[in-house]
């Protein structure tokens, strides 16, 4: 089992790369727009003294990789490893294959395709438990220890990258950059928190135990009772809570009014749910 899972993380990892990859040489170098990262900054390298974008790419990776080494651990360092070879290999390669092909001169096609090739190819690496290497590895450093948003850094990162490409690019390339930037660090983001994400459910009804009952038998969810006082009666009452998916949530509501029209719900969404029923196989006693 342990043997599958790996093989699918290392296989998701050098999917990532190679997504990460497309997008750079079918939208982005072809098109002349600026980007950030590691990229980003072999562009600027490029443009000042020549050095390909594949070499600069795979030198600063080594360089992040070594850091992120002795900062995130050995098993971070052996997934990102494959990274920190795997997308220069992928720039290479499928710049060679593609040769002068493009796919559209449609800039903002270019800039919104790039940006969801890279936001999807950062996401799929980092929920792999690896990273892209190369300017990757600092937010995850900053996560580790001063949980600062992964997609923050980025965007911070990415537009001091994007103000020295500035410097020898025209407005609109520059501009398109901004949406290029914004594109992947929304997407990313988004990604990130997919499948996570839940909505947390609390009920104040004077029918507490058979709103409980209905929850558990037909939705197969948990529910906590806290006990509470009503404001203006001050009645004593349990007040329910559980976390459901996204999916269920109408069926939930749907059911509490059912049995109790004049339940007071309050529903809101939970950034993450860990325990059994989520993160863990559901146990039944």
């Amino acid at each position: 089992m342990k043997i599958k899972r790996l093989l699918f993380e290392i296989l998701t990892i050098i999917f990532g790369n190679f997504l990460y990859a497309a997008g750079v040489v079918f939208f982005i170098l072809p098109s002349g727009l600026i980007t950030g990262g590691t990229t980003g900054i072999a562009i600027c390298i490029n443009h000042y003294i020549g050095l390909p974008v594949p070499y600069f790419v795979f030198g600063f990776n080594v360089l992040m990789f070594i850091l992120g080494l002795f900062i995130l651990g050995r098993k971070f360092a052996l997934t990102t490893l494959i990274s920190t070879f795997c997308y220069p290999i992928a720039l290479e390669l499928l710049q060679k294959k593609a040769g002068n092909y493009v796919v559209t001169d449609d800039l903002l096609l270019c800039t919104i395709f790039g940006g969801v090739c890279i936001g999807a190819s950062i996401a799929l690496v980092i929920r792999a438990g690896a990273s892209t290497g190369g300017l990757d590895i600092p937010p995850l450093i900053l996560h580790k220890y001063f949980r600062l948003p992964i997609s923050i850094s980025l965007y911070v990162a990415d537009c001091v990258i994007l103000a020295f490409q500035a410097f020898f690019n025209d407005r609109e390339k520059v501009l398109y950059g901004i949406v290029l930037v914004l594109a992947y660090s929304i997407i990313l983001d988004k990604l990130l928190m997919l499948g996570t994400n839940k909505m947390q459910i609390k009920v104040v009804s004077n029918r507490s135990k058979d709103i409980k009952d209905a929850i558990i038998s037909e939705i197969d969810r948990g529910v906590t009772l806290l006990h509470g006082r009503t404001g203006y009666l001050e009645k004593e009452m349990d007040i329910l809570l559980s976390v459901v998916s996204n999916r269920e949530i109408a069926k939930v509501e749907k059911l509490v009014h059912e049995i109790d029209e004049d339940a007071f719900v309050m529903i809101s969404r939970v950034s993450e749910v860990r325990g059994r029923g989520f993160s863990a196989g559901k146990k039944y006693l």
